[in-house]
C-alpha cells in the first residue's frame, strides 16, 4: 500500500491506496495562515508536522498501515521555510500568495539571467525574491539561514531527516536551471546564497530516503518505507489524472483556474506569464497558465444575486452564443498572460435585458475566455493540446465545459467520480519510488463522458473572444 500527503495552504490531506490504486482511507487536518500586514501571508511550519501526525494517526485508525511501502509528497509551491544550522525554523514560512517582495521580484526580473536560466518571469510569489526581501528587511535572520526548504520538503526533513527537494517544486523558486534540472549557482549567487543552502535533488518518482524509525514505530509503518521525491501541487495533480505526455492537458476549475499541459521537452517562453516547470517524472516538463478567479468569480457573482453556483449554472439550459454583456474576471489581478497584480475586473455592455441568467453566462464566458487566453499563450511556445480533462468544482457544469470545449475547439473529458488530486498523485509517486515503476502507474482515469465543441457556435465564440480582448485592452489602458 502507498500513502500520498498533500500539504496545502488550508490543510494537509492524506490518502491511502492499495496496489490497484483504489482509495482505502483518507484523512484531513486543517491549517491556518496569518496575514499580519497587507500583502503578507505566513504559516507556521511546526503546524505542518502536527497536521502530519494527525492525519497519519487517523489513517492508522481506519486501516492497517503495516503494508505501506512508499509515501509520496505533494504541496503548495514557492514557500520560503528558513532553517538555521540546527534545523530550527527562523521565522514563519512566507507563502506562495504573499506579495510583499514585489520590489525584489521586479529587481531580479530586470536581471536578464533569471529569465534566461529559469525560463520564467520572476513573480513576487516565487521563493528567490522572498529571500531578497528577508535580506533587505530582516538581515539578522538572513545571516543565520543555513537551509531554504519548500514546504513539502520541510515535511520530508521531518519524515526522513534528509534535506531533499525535487525538480517540479524547485523549478518554481527562480533559482533553478529548468532545462538542466539543477540548481543554478549563478542565480543563487545573485541573491547571496549558494548550493549549500539548497537541498539535494531527486526526481519526483525516485526515493528521497526512508521513514525515520521513530515515526515508523509510532505510526505502525514498516521502517523500510521509502519517501518519494513527490511534486508541486499541480504537477502531482497531473500525475493523479494521468497528464504525463505531450498532447495531454487538464483544466482545473477551482477557486482559481489552471490550464496544465505536459511536454516531452523544454520549451519556455520567458516573455510571457506562462509557467514552464519540470514535471514530476524524469525528462518531462510542463507548462501552466493560471487565472486567479475561476469558480471564485462565479461565487462572487452569486453573492450579489443571492444564489449558489450550482443553482446559477443549473438554470441555464443549453449552450448559447456569448452575450452582449462581457465580464473580465480579474477580481484580484491576473497571472496568465497579463502578469498584472493591479488589474481589476468589470462588467461591460450591461443593458435593461441583462438578467441573472445573462450575468451568469457572462461570468462563465469571461472565465472561459481567460482560459482561452492561457491556451493561446501556451500555443505560442509550441505546446499542443489535443483534448482536455476537466477537474475541480466548476467541471460539474456541463454548460461551462461545453463553453470551454467550443472556445478552445477541443474535446473535454469528464472523469468518473473520484479523487484525482495532489494527494492521489503523490501516492502514485510513492508507488513508483517503492516499486521502480514509472509512467505506466500514472494512467488517466476512466471517462464518464466527453463534451465535444459545439460547431454551430464556433464562430459566435470566436467573435465573443474578440469582444473580450477588446474589453481587456480597454481596461488595461485604465490601470
Amino acid at each position: 500500500m502507498y500513502i500520498g500527503l498533500d500539504l496545502g495552504t488550508s490543510g494537509l490531506k492524506a490518502i491511502l491506496i492499495n496496489e490497484a490504486q483504489e482509495i482505502v482511507a483518507e484523512a484531513n487536518a486543517p491549517l491556518t495562515n496569518e496575514r499580519p500586514h497587507d500583502g503578507w501571508s505566513e504559516q507556521s511550519p511546526e503546524s505542518w508536522l502536527a497536521a502530519c501526525d494527525a492525519v497519519m494517526g487517523e489513517l492508522g485508525a481506519k486501516a492497517d498501515l503495516s503494508g505501506v511501502a512508499g509515501i509520496g509528497l505533494s504541496g503548495q509551491m514557492h514557500g520560503a521555510t528558513l532553517l538555521d544550522k540546527d534545523d530550527k525554523v527562523l521565522r514563519p514560512c512566507i507563502l506562495w500568495n504573499d506579495t510583499r517582495s514585489h520590489k525584489e521580484a521586479a529587481a531580479l526580473d530586470a536581471d536578464p539571467r533569471f529569465r534566461a536560466v529559469t525560463g520564467n518571469i520572476v513573480f513576487p510569489g516565487f521563493t528567490a525574491p522572498k529571500l531578497a526581501w528577508v535580506k533587505n528587511n530582516e538581515p539578522e535572520i538572513f545571516d543565520r539561514v543555513a537551509k531554504v526548504l519548500l514546504p513539502k520538503d520541510y515535511l520530508r526533513l521531518y519524515l526522513t531527516g534528509n534535506y531533499v527537494g525535487e525538480m517540479s517544486d524547485s523549478a518554481g523558486t527562480a533559482w533553478f536551471d529548468t532545462g538542466a534540472r539543477d540548481w543554478s549557482d549563478e542565480l543563487l549567487a545573485a541573491t547571496d546564497l549558494s548550493r549549500d543552502h539548497m537541498p539535494e535533488l531527486v526526481e519526483g518518482s525516485e526515493a528521497s530516503g526512508q521513514l525515520r524509525a521513530e515515526l515508523a514505530g509510532k505510526w505502525g509503518v514498516p521502517a523500510s518505507c521509502v519517501i518519494a521525491g513527490g511534486g508541486g501541487d499541480n504537477a502531482a495533480s497531473a500525475i493523479g489524472v494521468g497528464v504525463v505526455k505531450a498532447g495531454q492537458a487538464f483544466v482545473s476549475l477551482g477557486t482559481s483556474g489552471v490550464l496544465f499541459a505536459a511536454n516531452d521537452g523544454y520549451q519556455p517562453d520567458a516573455g510571457t506569464a506562462v509557467h514552464t516547470f519540470c514535471h514530476s517524472l524524469p525528462d518531462t516538463w510542463h507548462q501552466m497558465g493560471v487565472i486567479l478567479a475561476a469558480t471564485d468569480a462565479l461565487n462572487w457573482y452569486g453573492r450579489f444575486v443571492g444564489k449558489g453556483a450550482a443553482e446559477l449554472t443549473g438554470a441555464l439550459g443549453g449552450l448559447q452564443a456569448p452575450s452582449k454583456t462581457r465580464f473580465l474576471p480579474y477580481l484580484g489581478g491576473e497571472r496568465t498572460p497579463l502578469n498584472d497584480a493591479a488589474i481589476r475586473g468589470s462588467f461591460v455592455g450591461l443593458e435593461h435585458a441583462t438578467d441573472t441568467a445573462a450575468g451568469t453566462r457572462a461570468v462563465l464566458e469571461g472565465v472561459t475566455f481567460a482560459i482561452k487566453d492561457c491556451a493561446e499563450a501556451l500555443a505560442a511556445t509550441g505546446t499542443r493540446i489535443e483534448r482536455l480533462l476537466a477537474v475541480g468544482g466548476g467541471s460539474n457544469s456541463d454548460y461551462w465545459c461545453e463553453a470551454i470545449a467550443t472556445a478552445l475547439d477541443c474535446p473535454v473529458d469528464l472523469p468518473v467520480a473520484g479523487d484525482f488530486g495532489g494527494a492521489f498523485g503523490a501516492a502514485r509517486l510513492g508507488q513508483m519510488a517503492a516499486t521502480g515503476g514509472g509512467v505506466e502507474l500514472a494512467a488517466s482515469p476512466k471517462t464518464e463522458k466527453t463534451i465535444d465543441p459545439n460547431t454551430d457556435l464556433t464562430a459566435a465564440f470566436s467573435d465573443g473572444f474578440a469582444r473580450y480582448k477588446d474589453a481587456q485592452r480597454a481596461i488595461k489602458g485604465l490601470t
